[in-house]
């Protein structure tokens, strides 16, 4: 893959090439930030030029919390339709987006990195390019599979797991910017969702209508309301879930290089 855009929130708040990425043979040639123009937006982006083998490589970093410098916009406020456009135009062949969730099942425990195979969304909020005329996007597979199979056996070994491991999940799509309550996520739980955030899928089916392929690399950051061990009264904080998420970035790197060589 020559061109690869990349998506970040509390999970990866920046981009940087670090001693991972380094040993695996990417070394940096150039790193621009440009601010792209889309109908709904301005856009920040962070465009780094990579060498691997003597091959030249592009990586678009979006921090899709993007707030005026700051990665602090909060979620019910992002415009994605300008954060996906804004990739769209750099010509990227795909788009792997980072996020951080709050576990439901029981064998996602915080700490550990999977992906998302499908989601839920019945937020009612409509996220569409198509506000004037009726175009109808099939998304019953929403997530490429083809990425989807190469990040897995990466994440794979590069956690220890064994081969019986699961890494797919269900993420559930809530509306944000409150946390959930613990009945919520027995809702959630009941309706199949294995994982709980406010953003992603609203970026997967606006890539699905501009056919990118799209992949989403989630780090479980907490354990969701009610669902703490020994504490199911536990307060979930903002500070202390990002913290988590961000001391969770090897496998990602590992995922870079894979999708990148």
């Amino acid at each position: 893959m020559q061109r690869l855009g990349v998506i970040g929130g509390t999970g990866l708040i920046n981009m940087t090439v670090g001693d991972e990425m380094k040993q695996s043979g990417l070394s940096l040639v150039r790193r621009d930030d440009v601010t792209v123009e889309t109908p709904w937006g301005d856009v920040p982006l962070t465009c780094m030029r990579l060498q691997a083998d003597g091959e030249e490589k592009e990586l678009f970093f979006l921090q899709r919390h993007h707030n005026n410098g700051q990665a602090s916009k909060p979620p019910h406020m992002i415009e994605h339709r300008a954060n996906i456009r804004a990739l769209a135009d750099t010509g990227c062949e795909a788009i792997m987006a980072v996020c951080s969730v709050g576990a439901i099942a029981s064998d996602f425990p915080p700490g550990k990195v999977g992906l998302a195979s499908q989601y839920i969304d019945f937020t009612g909020v409509a996220t569409t390019f198509h506000d004037d005329a009726a175009v109808f996007t099939s998304v019953t597979k929403p997530f490429d599979l083809s990425l989807n199979s190469r990040l897995s056996s990466v994440l794979c070994s590069v956690q220890g797991f064994s081969g019986d491991e699961r890494l797919f999940y269900t993420y559930w799509l809530a509306q944000g910017p409150h946390f959930e309550t613990k009945a919520e996520i027995d809702a959630i739980d009941s309706m199949g969702g294995h994982m709980v955030g406010m953003t992603m899928p609203r970026e997967a089916k606006l890539a699905r209508e501009l056919d990118i392929p799209y992949a989403a690399v989630c780090i479980s950051s907490n354990w969701a309301a009610g669902r703490e061990p020994g504490d199911s009264s536990a307060d979930l904080d903002h500070h202390s879930v990002s913290s988590q998420a961000n001391r969770r970035l090897m496998p990602i790197w590992a995922c870079l290089v894979e999708l990148l060589s």
